[in-house]
């Protein structure tokens, strides 16, 4: 099955698709203030979104508003300034698909008017239900992301019965909603590190293929978090490898596409991957 994404048309299932993020931040837990540090760095937002093309990206994620645990919310007006000069500009610059990293409609909308195809909601719709209306009125595409509470408390003491049944559940529902609004294209997302502490991590890693049970493709986010210190105890900047055995793990159980910062090295191993994995 071929989805659009605005000019792009891909085979999801074909191959494992990379999904480059930019985070137009001061406080992102791996790359906050290389785009931003009080104004938009916005030549060397652009540079690098094209080199993630040239590295071998099929999506590109604009983001404004930190998420790491323990974050603080921004303003809509703070989170605008921040990611709308850069859609407006990357998405004539490059030839592939962008989407917005946001739950808040205020700006999902004001970045599919600047030429974004995609919703990426950490919440699944949860936190702002108008997100929804205003993906469908745009007729794009969405990301449904699991979390369990928000990005300031999440951290604390997450627990579940079960991990994996909860979380499936929780994106069913979400799918539910964004299917109740007329949206097509829905992808979804465990939410690793949202919510969750290192052994949830492992165990929604190890049970991916369950996901694929919704009928919608499974994008897996893991690069350079947290729960790989746990494993291998290894500063943010050099979580590359753990990042690529989890990713490849990921691919074996059926992720579709992997949300990474390093786009050229994670490209590379999803290519052996899927030679060894697809027939």
């Amino acid at each position: 099955m071929n989805w659009k994404f605005g000019k792009a048309e891909y085979d999801l299932r074909s191959r494992t698709f990379i999904m480059g993020i930019l985070n137009i931040t001061p406080d992102s837990f791996s790359d906050g203030g290389k785009y931003f540090d009080g104004k938009v760095r916005l030549d060397k937002a652009i540079q690098d979104g094209m080199q993630m093309e040239k590295d071998g990206a099929d999506f590109i994620d604009v983001g404004g508003e930190s998420t790491r645990p323990g974050s603080e919310k921004i303003t809509i007006d703070e989170e605008l300034e921040r990611v709308i000069p850069v859609i407006s500009l990357l998405t004539k610059k490059v030839n592939i698909p962008v989407s917005i990293d946001t739950y808040k409609h205020e700006v999902a909308e004001e970045a599919l008017k600047a030429g974004a195809v995609i919703v990426n909601d950490i919440s699944g719709f949860r936190f702002d239900i108008e997100n929804a209306e205003v993906t469908a009125e745009h007729d794009a595409s969405c990301i449904l992301m699991h979390i369990k509470g928000t990005p300031k408390d999440m951290q604390e003491n997450p627990v579940y019965d079960e991990v994996v049944r909860e979380v499936y559940d929780y994106l069913k529902e979400s799918i539910d909603i964004a299917g109740s609004f007329g949206i097509r294209q829905i992808i979804t997302d465990v939410g690793i590190g949202f919510g969750k502490l290192p052994d949830h991590n492992i165990e929604l890693l190890r049970n991916l293929g369950k996901f694929q049970e919704l009928n919608h493709p499974v994008l897996l986010g893991v690069s350079r978090k947290s729960f790989l210190n746990k494993i291998y105890p290894s500063d943010t900047d050099e979580r590359l490898e753990g990042t690529i055995a989890a990713n490849v793990i990921g691919i074996a159980g059926g992720a579709n596409i992997l949300r990474v910062h390093d786009v050229r090295q994670n490209k590379k191993a999803a290519s052996v991957a899927d030679k060894i994995l697809r027939k």
